[in-house]
């Protein structure tokens, strides 16, 4: 069985407490939006770092990776609230030009009558709601078709709101703001319509929780402590060794 030096021990036992306290910032920000519409919990992946003889000498983080189960879907009667019923993300545009996905459906409208997040930045969709028109007339269908309702009692169908998924949604990376962009591991977006091949559909007046499970998360967080606090053990026991060769050495 491979032996390991004081020095790698050293390096060992910090890396693990760095991935410790990355692992426990990660679970903290869950938490913190356990709340918030739209999140979608995220993890820490790590991997061993190997020397020249192939000992294991700690851990790096490698990258985070988002949950996709859903969260719970919470009727809110406001027109503007969307919630995707499956998969899919709402496409929003970047005031750089880039284009971010979002599950959070609280859209608002501003002063030149776009539909916009919370951020102010516009959901990309096919079509326009007319100028003057009260929330309370305007309908999003399961399909994602928009519907007005007019003075005279008819609707007219005013545009089409439409989904983007991701061959591998667990690669996204977070832009912050409940916003993710697409990176080489999630693949390219692919458009389509709520409710057809695969797209999930759209409930108007709705809008879908937090996937966060708190308590999976608490007892997550109490296991990275302890793990951290035996981290810390290891740590200073190997720097108690290396202090005691050290003296032996002069005396």
């Amino acid at each position: 069985m491979p032996t390991l030096s004081t020095s790698s021990l050293l390096v060992a036992s910090r890396t693990a407490l760095l991935a410790r306290m990355l692992g426990v910032d990660m679970l903290s920000h869950n938490l913190a939006n356990v709340n918030t519409y739209g999140y979608r919990g995220e993890r820490m992946n790590f991997q061993e770092l190997l020397n020249a003889r192939s000992n294991i000498n700690g851990v790096q983080p490698v990258g985070t990776q988002i949950l996709l189960a859903n969260g719970r879907l919470e009727t809110t009667g406001r027109s503007l609230d969307l919630a995707i019923d499956g998969d899919g993300f709402f496409p929003i545009q970047l005031p750089d030009g880039r284009t971010a996905y979002t599950r959070d459906g609280q859209f608002t409208r501003d002063a030149d009558n776009n539909l916009v997040s919370g951020d102010g930045y516009r959901l990309i969709w096919q079509g326009a709601i007319p100028a003057n028109t009260p929330d309370e007339r305007i309908t999003v269908n399961r399909d994602g078709s928009v519907d007005v309702l007019q003075d005279d009692g008819t609707l007219a169908r005013v545009g089409q709101i439409g989904l983007v998924r991701f061959a591998n949604p667990t690669g996204l990376i977070g832009y912050g703001r409940n916003l993710f962009v697409e990176s080489d591991p999630s693949g390219a977006p692919v458009a389509g319509n709520p409710g057809v091949a695969g797209f999930g559909a759209i409930n108007g007046g709705a809008l879908e929780g937090s996937n966060v499970n708190m308590a999976a998360e608490m007892t997550n967080l109490i296991a990275l402590q302890r793990a951290y606090s035996l981290s810390v053990k290891a740590f200073q026991q190997t720097d108690t060794m290396v202090g005691l060769a050290v003296q032996m050495r002069r005396a």
